[in-house]
C-alpha cells in the first residue's frame, strides 16, 4: 500500500487488513512518515476548561458527569467569561497554542450559546490564543454564533465505533454527533473528533472509528485511552496492551494522513510509551488536567518534545 492509495479510495476491507495485518514496527514507521510530511516536526498543543461540569442527562458508561453514575464529580453551571478569561491567560502564558471551553450535558440551549460566545470574544480580546470548544449537540444558528465570536475549532467526538456506539450510549446517536461535525464544517469551522479506546471494543471496531473519521474528514483526532472511573459501567475495564495501544494511534494517523492525532486522556497510564507514539503519528497533545481525570504535567510534556526535537 503506497501514500497514493491511502490518499484516494481505500476500501474499508483494505484498511481493515493494512491496520491489522501489518507488522506493528512497520505500521508505526509508515505513520511517522506520514507525521513528518504532513506536520514536520510541528505538534500542536492545546488545553480545555471544564466550563460547566456535571449532571449530564446522557447515559455514557464511560462518562462521570452522567447523573445516571454517582461517581461524585462537581457539578457547576456555566462559567463566567472572566474566569474564561483567567483560564485562557494562563494556557498562553505556558505557551500552550490552542484553548478549549468544554461543557457538560447533551447540547446548549440559545441562551447558554450567547454566554458562551461572551466567554470567546473577551478572550479573542485579550489573549493571542486559538479558541476551540467542545459544546455538545449543537445547530448550524449556534455554531454560527460561536463562530463569529471567535472559535475557529469545534469539537465532538465519536467515542467509538458506529458497530459498538449503541453498548455504551443509548440517548444519543452517532448520526447525531457526525451531523453536528457537517454543520460546524459548513459554517466555516475546523473539525476535532476522535474517541475513547479500551471500552471493550474488538481492534476492528477500532479501526472503524478511525475509518469513519477519514469519511467526514476531520483535522484533529484526539485519541483518548480509557480511565476507569469509580461507579461508571465501565470501572473494571482492563487496560490495553502496549502494542495494541501503539497500533492504534499508527493506524489513526494513516488512516487519516493530514490529521493531527492527538494525545488525551489516559496518557499517564502509557508512560514512557508517550515517546514511542510520537514517532508513531501522534503531533498533538492536550496539556494539563483533562475534565475529571488528572492530565500529565505541562512541564513535562514541554521536556519531553525538547527532547524528541519538536517545535511547538
Amino acid at each position: 500500500m503506497n501514500e497514493s492509495d491511502l490518499n484516494g479510495h481505500l476500501t474499508y476491507g483494505e484498511a481493515l487488513k493494512l491496520c491489522l495485518d501489518t507488522p506493528l514496527p512497520e505500521l508505526c514507521g509508515l505513520a511517522n512518515s506520514l507525521r513528518e510530511k504532513y506536520q514536520g516536526n510541528f505538534v500542536d498543543t492545546c488545553s480545555i476548561m471544564n466550563a460547566r461540569s456535571g449532571k449530564c442527562s446522557e447515559d455514557c458508561k464511560w462518562c462521570a458527569q452522567s447523573f445516571r453514575n454517582p461517581t461524585g464529580c462537581e457539578v457547576y453551571g456555566l462559567c463566567s467569561p472572566e474566569l474564561a478569561l483567567e483560564h485562557a491567560r494562563r494556557s498562553e502564558a505556558a505557551g500552550i497554542g490552542r484553548f478549549s471551553l468544554v461543557t457538560s450535558g447533551r447540547t446548549l440551549s440559545d441562551s447558554d450559546v450567547e454566554r458562551v460566545a461572551k466567554c470567546f470574544e473577551l478572550i479573542a480580546k485579550n489573549v493571542k490564543i486559538s479558541l476551540c470548544g467542545s459544546l455538545g449537540l449543537l445547530n448550524a444558528k449556534q455554531l454560527k454564533r460561536l463562530a463569529d465570536a471567535g472559535m475557529t475549532r469545534f469539537h465532538c467526538n465519536l467515542e467509538t465505533a458506529p458497530s459498538k456506539f449503541r453498548e455504551l450510549c443509548t440517548t444519543h446517536t452517532i448520526d447525531d454527533k457526525i451531523a453536528t461535525l457537517r454543520a460546524a464544517r459548513g459554517v466555516g469551522l475546523t473539525v476535532c473528533s476522535g474517541g475513547i479506546i479500551g471500552m471493550g471494543e474488538t481492534a476492528a471496531q477500532r479501526v472503524e472509528l478511525a475509518y469513519v473519521l477519514r469519511t467526514i474528514g476531520v483535522d484533529s483526532i484526539p485519541v483518548n485511552i480509557l480511565q476507569p472511573i469509580r461507579n461508571t459501567p465501565l470501572e473494571s475495564m482492563p487496560p490495553l496492551p502496549d502494542d495494541d495501544i501503539l497500533r492504534a494511534f499508527a493506524f489513526f494517523k494513516i488512516l487519516n494522513p493530514k490529521a493531527h492525532i492527538r494525545f488525551a486522556g489516559g496518557r499517564t497510564r502509557i508512560g514512557k510509551l508517550q515517546e514511542t507514539a510520537m514517532k508513531s503519528g501522534v503531533s498533538s497533545l492536550i496539556m494539563g488536567d483533562m475534565l475529571t481525570t488528572e492530565g500529565a504535567a505541562i512541564s513535562a510534556d514541554f521536556a519531553m518534545l525538547d527532547r524528541l526535537g519538536y517545535e511547538y
